[in-house]
């Protein structure tokens, strides 16, 4: 399983169990239950399109990096080698 499809999962989890809590709660009419169950409702929403933006983002992103990439091959391998070295570099000063 890669990292989006888990992360995914785990979102639609997370909001599945916000659900059954408040459909559970429904006919609690407590004032504090209610209230609670309001801010619930609205935290739901917020992290529901938090993650849209945030999904939306990182495939914008994929795709720009995979254009610079198609674009620009021998730099892309440039920059990778570069980085590479010096990952290599500071893992060898450690030890």
């Amino acid at each position: 399983m890669n990292t989006q499809n888990g992360l995914k999962e785990n979102m639609e989890d997370m909001m599945d169990d916000a659900s059954t809590l408040l459909n559970h709660t429904d006919d609690m009419t407590d004032d504090s239950m209610v209230q609670a169950r309001k801010q619930l409702a609205e935290a739901m929403e917020q992290v529901r399109n938090a993650y849209e933006v945030v999904q939306k983002k990182a495939v914008e992103g994929a795709k720009a990096t995979d254009k610079a990439i198609r674009n620009n091959p021998y730099a892309a391998i440039g920059i990778a080698a570069g980085v590479g070295v010096l990952i290599g570099y500071l893992i060898s000063r450690r030890k």
